[in-house]
């Protein structure tokens, strides 16, 4: 934790360290306003990301299973490394990392939703993950320490952000020397013509990034050799700190 964070130490709940109490974090919309309910986090793992995701990934994307071998790729997880999950949800992903890394490594799953992580705390329990800790907190103001991990994932999170960039400054703050990093976003392609795409983002609150437009971010964040999959409207682009 940053030192100003480890002087509070926030407050235990539910299984996840809670940094945020009463603070909301800034909703984007709709579809960031359902992350926060009761009903989503229940149905998220089997069903909601599923099926949400192969909408947009199209018939021949990646399933679910693919999607959590790409994010291990694109970070190249390994026993003992250290692993944080931005927007881990239920900690679907964060669990998967976790077997990775072994018991010598450790995961961290930081969500702005409490009714998420809890269910990813219920979870942990039942398959009795002990190298997983989760947070409440903020994606774009982290509460770690500079270079603290060597990899860090955000999948079907980034375009929901109310500020994506800031979120990317943040990852790339508490990244170490050569830390990786695995991103799986939205894009725009084919049928969305540009004078739509505002309007599609106001009424869904999801921000559709152009062709380019994370492989420039990570690129002027000091990100090399960024590989790019991209699978109907969404995008997995991965990278490393020189």
């Amino acid at each position: 934790m940053a030192p100003e964070v480890a002087a509070e130490h926030g407050a235990l709940a539910g299984g996840y360290l809670d940094l945020l109490g009463t603070d909301q974090v800034k909703s984007t919309g709709t579809a960031q306003d359902l992350m926060l309910t009761n009903v989503v986090p229940r149905i998220y793992e089997r069903w909601w990301r599923p099926v949400l995701a192969r909408g947009f990934k199209g018939l021949t994307g990646p399933s679910m299973a693919e999607e959590m071998r790409i994010a291990r790729l694109l970070m190249g997880l390994s026993p003992g490394g250290t692993v944080l999950d931005v927007a881990c949800g239920p900690g679907n992903f964060s669990r998967e990392f976790a077997h990775a890394v072994g018991e010598e490594g450790l995961v961290v799953g930081i969500d702005a939703s409490p009714t998420m992580l809890a269910r990813g705390a219920a979870e942990n329990d039942e398959a009795g993950v002990t190298n997983l800790a989760l947070v409440r907190g903020d994606a774009t103001r982290l509460p770690f320490r500079d270079g603290r991990f060597d990899a860090a994932c955000c999948f079907a999170a980034l375009h929901l952000f109310a500020d994506p960039m800031g979120a990317l400054d943040e990852m790339r703050r508490v990244l170490a020397d050569r830390g990786r990093i695995a991103i799986m976003t939205s894009v725009r392609r084919g049928p969305l013509p540009a004078p739509a795409k505002p309007i599609v983002e106001r009424v869904s609150g999801m921000r559709v990034f152009e062709g380019d437009e994370i492989v420039g971010a990570l690129e002027r964040r000091g990100f090399t050799g960024i590989q790019r999959r991209v699978a109907g409207l969404v995008q997995f682009v991965g990278g490393r700190l020189a």
